[in-house]
């Protein structure tokens, strides 16, 4: 158990505030006296905690009288007293100018996770087209977040509403391009039904030239270039209907027209975004504002000289432990180091011309020589487009407070029912599936300041239980599973009423972990299990605390509600997820198992695939088997004799 404890990181615990602790002032001594043999350079410092862990990284330009400052006597905010109240040691990186110290505390802020600093969560995407010309027939593709590669061509990103998916569609039939993966591509020896339909030209048996093809697709990507260029490929595209016309082909012919005039809305629609008087092409417009309770950071995203759209980004000013600008630059230094989003030819940002010249210098650091981006600041050409960006970080703060949908409302909320000392920023959720007692799993989500961090998803495979469907011995199992792990949140919540919670209360309790846990439930599920719900909607969200008379009704804080009810559906489809893969796997894996010469990688390739019955897969020849299923003709042969073995006997 000893072990245990030391290998934890318990966030939260009930102790007085350490400066207050017998020994606490004689710590912080010893931290000042070390921070005084500093040397007065730049660089970057980390402060460590109980077990070693990195709970702040910062960068000074002084690091004796930076470092020292915090373990002095002089006033300090309660931000700063919390930290200092962790701190039992600190670390130090010499550098030899500001770029170097905005890129190495990036680093260490991304490879540390620091508790006690700002980081920004960019859950927001625009799609985009790509299309890979190291195949060698190359197909439109639907990207999230696209890859930098060589010989990957990208247009966009694009607006949600431009229905991007739609049109990739449209001109996949319109010029008969490949719309199969390459796997499938590379298996097939006959061409598919889409050929004979005539909304592909078979380039996986060789009916088109490769340079005929590659024709086809550049006409089809000049709708992403520009004016011009789209009308060419209408043009194009007209011209072929009236070929069909002619050749009484119509129903090729009224499928063109329809791809036609879909094409034409989309080319219409983006000129419809137009900036106004704006002759640049990629560019991102940066720029923040300070309200009383919160920072605002404001990004607008212009693409080809149209506005995209925008990003925003907010965090509080009692969580500042620098000055706002350096808080700000360090933010966005962080958005560009993670994001997977294409880098624009030219960043505008409203800083002064020495704080650009800094942040463009640590930007090419952090993204590489061969990002080509420039960095403008503050100047009369493009004072408008600060002045714009200014407003809207302005607004949608203004907004945010009125209408109380901060995250930050909510956390805060959450650290009052639960008495915490600080705001809890890391959260996870827990929720059970099991059908029958049959392939029960498990899933653990995690939100970091109210959004997901993907990355710490969890799946856990259950044991089967003799009496079946049991939610409390399966939850106590996950939780002595993950608590073994260490690195715990700052609240634990699972999807339950107060036998859950009690359930998961007494696993932290043998283990000795002081981590606070709480429970969503709806109010009628609450009321079936005899808790008093009194006269409120019997739908409405509730979060039971352990000690509370009464649960607490989730609407009375619309921000803490919208964050933990989408933790708790975020659990459930995550657990829904495994446990379906993993009950398909349990009933269908039986007769894969049994065809001989099948290795495992092939076993769950077909299990992967697979959408129909033995019976179905039975009336297929051998060809069809290859082709449904994108298997090798050997495995097929071997999947059809296994099928077919009844008829020989």
């Amino acid at each position: 158990m000893s072990d245990l404890k030391n290998k934890t990181n318990t966030i939260i615990t009930n102790e007085k505030d350490d400066v207050k602790e017998t020994g606490g002032k004689k710590r912080l001594e010893q931290l000042l006296a070390k921070a005084n043999t500093l040397p007065k350079s730049s660089g970057c410092y980390f402060m460590r905690g109980r077990l070693g862990e990195v709970i702040y990284v910062g960068k000074a330009k002084n690091l004796k009288a930076r470092v020292s400052s915090y373990f002095n006597q002089s006033a300090k905010s309660p931000k700063t007293q919390i930290l200092v109240s962790h701190i039992r040691d600190f670390d130090f990186i010499l550098t030899n100018s500001d770029a170097e110290s905005f890129v190495l505390e990036n680093n260490l802020i991304k490879e540390h996770n620091p508790k006690y600093n700002i980081r920004l969560k960019d859950d927001k995407s625009y799609p985009y087209v790509s299309i890979n010309y190291n195949e060698q027939f190359p197909r439109l593709e639907y990207v999230r977040r696209p890859k930098r590669k060589k010989k990957v061509e990208l247009f966009g990103p694009y607006p949600v509403g431009f229905n991007i998916s739609r049109i990739l569609k449209t001109l996949t039939k319109a010029y008969q391009l490949r719309d199969c993966s390459l796997h499938e591509f590379n298996s097939r020896k006959e061409p598919c039904i889409l050929y004979q339909m005539k909304q592909c030209s078979a380039p996986c048996v060789e009916k088109i030239t490769q340079q005929q093809y590659l024709k086809n697709l550049r006409m089809a990507t000049q709708v992403f270039q520009g004016r011009r260029k789209q009308r060419e490929s209408l043009e194009a595209l007209t011209k072929k209907m009236m070929e069909y016309a002619e050749q009484e082909q119509f129903e090729q012919a009224a499928l063109l027209r329809d791809a036609i005039e879909e094409l034409d809305d989309f080319v219409q629609k983006s000129f419809d975004q137009d900036v106004e008087n704006l002759n640049e092409n990629n560019v991102d417009v940066i720029s923040f504002y300070p309200g009383e309770e919160e920072v605002d950071i404001s990004i607008y995203l212009i693409r080809q000289g149209s506005l995209l759209g925008h990003k925003n980004f907010h965090f509080l000013n009692a969580d500042l432990l620098d000055e706002i600008e350096e808080e700000v630059k360090l933010a966005i230094l962080q958005y560009y180091s993670n994001s997977q989003d294409v880098i624009p030819e030219k960043i505008i940002i409203n800083f002064s011309t020495q704080k650009t010249k800094d942040f463009a210098a640590a930007l090419e650091k952090i993204l590489g020589a061969g990002v080509k981006t420039k960095v403008f600041g503050r100047t009369k050409k493009y004072q408008a487009l600060i002045d714009a960006t200014t407003r809207h970080a302005e607004e949608s703060g203004r907004v945010r407070v009125q209408n109380q949908d901060s995250v930050f409302v909510g956390l805060n909320k959450l650290k009052d029912l639960l008495n915490l000392k600080e705001r809890p920023k890391t959260l996870e959720c827990y929720d059970v599936a099991v059908w029958q007692g049959k392939s029960p799993t498990a899933s653990q989500i995690v939100f970091y300041e109210g959004k997901p961090e993907k990355q710490m998803y969890r799946y856990y495979h259950l044991q089967e239980l003799p009496e079946g469907n049991n939610d409390f011995a399966m939850m106590t199992e996950v939780f002595s599973r993950r608590l073994k792990a260490g690195n715990y949140p700052d609240v634990f919540i699972v999807d339950g009423g107060v036998q859950q919670v009690n359930t998961v209360s007494k696993v932290l309790e043998q283990m000795e972990v002081n981590v606070p846990v709480v429970g969503i439930a709806k109010a009628r599920d609450l009321k079936k299990a005899g808790f008093r719900t009194g006269e409120t909607k019997m739908s409405e969200e509730r979060l039971v605390i352990p000690g509370r008379a009464n649960p607490y009704i989730l609407n009375k804080c619309p921000a803490l509600m919208r964050v933990v009810v989408q933790m708790r559906d975020e659990a459930h489809r995550f657990s829904r997820k495994l446990h379906h893969k993993a009950e398909k796997k349990r009933v269908i894996q039986s007769w894969v198992d049994d065809v001989k010469g099948l290795n495992q990688k092939v076993r769950e390739h077909i299990l992967q695939v697979n959408t129909l019955s033995v019976d179905e897969l039975a009336k297929m020849n051998m060809n069809e088997l290859q082709n449904f299923l994108g298997l090798e003709i050997r495995h097929a042969r071997l999947l059809y004799q296994y099928l077919h073995a009844e008829e020989k006997l």
